[in-house]
């Protein structure tokens, strides 16, 4: 497995200096790191520190968030796919990651779950030949997202199907899933819609060994099936950074 660290979290308290958090990640043996906005980051630095490390970056958020669910939103959403595809080509990132946004209470979700795909298959023509994926994330609602519209894996990879496009794949959060109560099955036969990977331990969301998921499982079941995409180290560590890090072995 090739991990990518999440430097929102992942080296945060051993390094306020956020593109020194690449050169630890570097240090640490990760193999790309990632983050959420571009727009709130010295986009310069995070580029010299990439260069010196020679780390790749794995994802980037597509800003601004705006809900899918919700077609009055589609055009500032697609504003910012231009705007986030420019930085991801500057950086080299190769996927940028798009939430479906909260459920509107007015809407039916039939009407909603037409929306996002109507609107990602907007987005992919814009992404066409960029060699930038777009990313849909499934959250859970019973923790970090209440609200939020997208919490089953098997309505996110339905949307890819029918947006049928290179350009638009699915995000799985191992985490997020958990929560949820899926198990990892539900990706069977269909594991070549995730471009990207999530991972943190349940409940907690702290490094794997911190919670009671089987989270070694299901990285199990990934590999053997021919994952060949980053896992992205997403969560909240509860001891320090490396020392969190021994899980991989």
């Amino acid at each position: 497995m090739r991990y990518s660290a999440c430097i929102e979290w992942l080296f945060a308290a051993e390094s306020p200096d956020f593109a020194g958090r690449i050169h630890a990640a570097k240090a640490a043996g990760l193999d790309a790191v990632e983050f959420w906005r571009f727009s709130n980051k010295d986009i310069d630095a995070v580029e010299r520190a990439l260069r010196e490390t020679g780390l790749p970056i794995s994802s980037i958020l597509c800003e601004p968030i705006a809900p899918l669910t919700d077609s009055t939103a589609h055009e500032r959403f697609l504003d910012g796919v231009k705007v986030s595809l420019a930085a991801a080509k500057r950086l080299g990132a190769p996927v940028m990651i798009a939430q479906a946004g909260d459920e509107q209470a007015s809407i039916s979700r039939a009407q909603q779950h037409a929306s996002i795909v109507k609107v990602l298959k907007d987005a992919a023509r814009l992404l066409e030949g960029s060699g930038v994926i777009l990313a849909l994330e499934p959250l859970n609602d019973r923790v970090d997202h209440p609200g939020y519209y997208l919490t089953s894996t098997e309505e996110g990879l339905d949307i890819i199907d029918e947006v049928g496009r290179p350009e638009v794949r699915l995000l799985y959060d191992i985490y997020h899933a958990a929560v949820m109560g899926e198990t990892i099955e539900v990706l069977d036969g269909r594991l070549d819609r995730v471009v990207h990977v999530h991972l943190a331990d349940a409940p907690g969301r702290g490094e794997p060994g911190s919670g009671a998921m089987d989270w070694s499982d299901r990285l199990d079941w990934l590999e053997q099936r021919g994952y060949a995409g980053f896992v992205g180290l997403e969560y909240k560590p509860t001891i320090g950074t490396v020392e969190g890090l021994l899980f991989r072995g």
